[in-house]
């Protein structure tokens, strides 16, 4: 029987109980947590660092106010890599390839952030939706086209991740096949299909790691616009 390409994005369910909460607890088991100690292992040591460069990078052009949501988007990011690591091992399953959770990250935040500008700073808020210098005619088109790509923003960042990680996974499958089905016909062509699989698991794991970024950058953007 042959089952769907798409089969594999699927949320496994065993016992009645969908393995996705499973999958969404797994991350954070993995990492090790800061002991009371002067001096931390290696581990430790890199992992703290590495967190501290990216939140420097991230907050540096955002107001004191938005420093706040440091925390948040941070945890964010490093979950969101983590799954999106994680979904590339065998046997495994990705969250992330899934819209609805997706969204489910993105809609809350971009919604705290519009509603924070809202009560805060409303006339800045506002001012967004219409640019600087538009004609009069044109204000009554341009706040529509503005209002629309503000509710458009959230929905591109689940898209966003979840079709360049179905796309992948997807490529690798059909590449994984080929060389499969070739190497009783034709060995060298299957090892020269195989040499190619490992080139693009190596870019499938550069675009799980650039995913994860882009996501949070993108939400402290928004945030920047809205502190």
């Amino acid at each position: 029987m042959m089952l769907s390409l798409f089969d594999q994005f699927m949320s496994p369910i065993l016992l009645g109980i969908p393995l996705i909460f499973l999958a969404l607890t797994l991350p954070w088991i993995l990492y090790p947590k800061s002991c009371k100690r002067w001096l931390n292992n290696r581990t430790l040591t890199v992992q703290n660092w590495l967190i501290n460069d990216f939140t420097k990078q991230i907050f540096k052009p955002l107001n004191p106010k938005g420093h706040k949501w440091a925390m948040m988007l941070i945890s964010l990011f490093i979950f969101l890599i983590s799954l999106n690591l994680l979904g590339l091992l065998p046997y495994t399953f990705t969250p992330t390839t899934q819209l609805s959770l997706s969204l489910a990250f993105a809609i809350p935040i971009w919604l705290a952030t519009v509603i924070l500008g809202m009560r805060n700073e409303p006339t800045r808020s506002l001012g967004h939706l219409l640019p600087e210098g538009t004609p009069t005619l044109l204000i009554p088109i341009m706040i529509i086209i503005e209002t629309i790509s503000l509710f458009i923003r959230p929905l591109a960042l689940g898209v966003r991740i979840t079709a360049n990680l179905t796309a992948g996974h997807l490529l690798i499958q059909l590449i994984a096949s080929g060389a499969y089905f070739l190497f009783p016909f034709l060995p060298a062509v299957a090892l020269l299909t195989s040499t190619l699989l490992l080139l693009l698991t190596l870019l499938e794991v550069a675009v799980a790691m650039i995913q994860a970024y882009v996501f949070v950058l993108l939400l402290s953007l928004y945030l920047q616009e809205n502190t």
